[in-house]
């Protein structure tokens, strides 16, 4: 197992995201906890020591399965993660009670990390609202012992990552990031890593593979792939470009079944960084893979100033692209709650304008009409 320092720890570069875990009849609700259990078992024995889980994970039964099948490890053997579920504003009030009934859940006095979850558009400004007091209390805890390390996970914006550093950035210890070697341009997640280590901050990885969309690649791109390194998984690649990136401390792979974990115990068994060339070959498959399903907008913001409703709209056409990319997902329609009605996709005219100053020539009305209908 590779492993990263992390202040006076050691952590393998592996974590085990307990978001996807085995389940009954497909019922995302009714983990497979036998399953479950062996997976944890041999995640253990081959090194893995992180295990990342959530309020809302599982119908909200992931941290106290999860939490079982460590129960006959030493509790200083492994490290723990959950999270504040603020993803959901009707959470914020409960603060003092969610973190209790977390601790009754998993039996535990303290939490290794703990986390924000989901600093986003919609949240960012309940999470930073002192009458909520949620920063105040997970300080208490820390300082009472019963948080180790606080952390947060971010889905927003590089301008909404930049807004809460500026205010917490001093408090937090880590920030986990959806970060891919597709993501790495697409949700500016360069920029971002970037922007942490000016605050000193590693970065904990989530959607390492894109959902799963990593794994696989077009025929030609596999083929070139295999061409400079003949065993490697494909999926190994993502993983190899994120352990090769300053400031990448713990990869979180959600991992579904027994196969899949093996599989990834076996890429994280030796380090095999990519070279720069390798780096520049992959970030070309996920240009090429971009260009697929996404409008070619570059925002030069010409056509903001000819958009009578003063819309946004290399932004939204930036969410558009993700909800397109992605199949759907949660991001865009989260980042569309955060702006008022007048300024959402809906409220585009289709007179046109825009598209008459636009260097790509992207039927913007169009995209737009389809964005609003797409979101609801």
């Amino acid at each position: 197992m590779i492993y990263r320092t992390f202040q006076d720890l050691k952590l393998s570069a592996l974590g085990f995201g307990a978001m996807r875990l085995p389940v009954i009849d497909g019922d995302d609700a009714r983990i497979d906890e036998p399953a479950t259990r062996r997976m944890v078992d041999t995640a253990i024995e081959a090194g893995i020591n992180y295990f990342d889980s959530a309020w809302g994970y599982h119908g909200e039964h992931s941290e106290e399965v999860v939490a079982r099948c460590l129960s006959k490890y030493p509790r200083d053997s492994y490290y723990f993660a959950t999270k504040f579920p603020g993803y959901d504003l009707s959470n914020m009030p409960k603060v003092r009670e969610i973190f209790e009934e977390q601790q009754r859940r998993t039996g535990y006095d303290h939490f290794d990390f703990y986390l924000y979850h989901n600093v986003c558009e919609m949240n960012i400004d309940a999470y930073r609202d002192p009458a909520y007091g949620i920063h105040d209390y997970l300080l208490e805890q820390k300082k009472a012992g019963r948080i180790t390390h606080l952390g947060f996970s971010c889905h927003g914006s590089y301008e909404v990552l930049k807004r809460f550093l500026e205010e917490r950035g001093k408090d937090m210890e880590f920030c986990q990031l959806q970060l891919n070697y597709l993501d790495w341009t697409f949700q500016d997640g360069k920029k971002k890593v970037e922007l942490l280590a000016q605050y000193g901050i590693p970065v904990w990885v989530m959607e390492p593979l894109r959902g799963g969309r990593l794994a696989h690649l077009e025929p030609q791109d596999e083929a070139a792939l295999k061409a400079m390194r003949p065993d490697e998984e494909i999926a190994a690649w993502a993983f190899r470009f994120l352990t090769a990136q300053p400031g990448v401390t713990v990869i979180l792979s959600g991992m579904s079944n027994q196969e899949q974990l093996e599989k990834n115990l076996a890429t994280f068994a030796e380090d095999k960084p990519l070279s720069e060339e390798e780096q520049k070959v992959l970030l070309e498959i996920a240009d090429r893979m971009l260009q697929i399903n996404t409008v070619p907008c570059t925002a030069c913001h010409y056509c903001v100033s000819h958009c009578p409703m003063e819309l946004d709209i290399p932004h939204l056409l930036s969410l558009y692209n993700e909800h397109l990319y992605t199949g759907g997902g949660f991001i865009a329609p989260m980042a569309l709650m955060a702006l008022p009605e007048e300024k959402q996709p809906q409220a585009c005219l289709g007179c046109r304008s825009c598209e008459a100053v636009c260097p790509q020539q992207i039927k913007i009305s169009e995209a737009l009409a389809d964005f609003a209908e797409k979101v609801g």
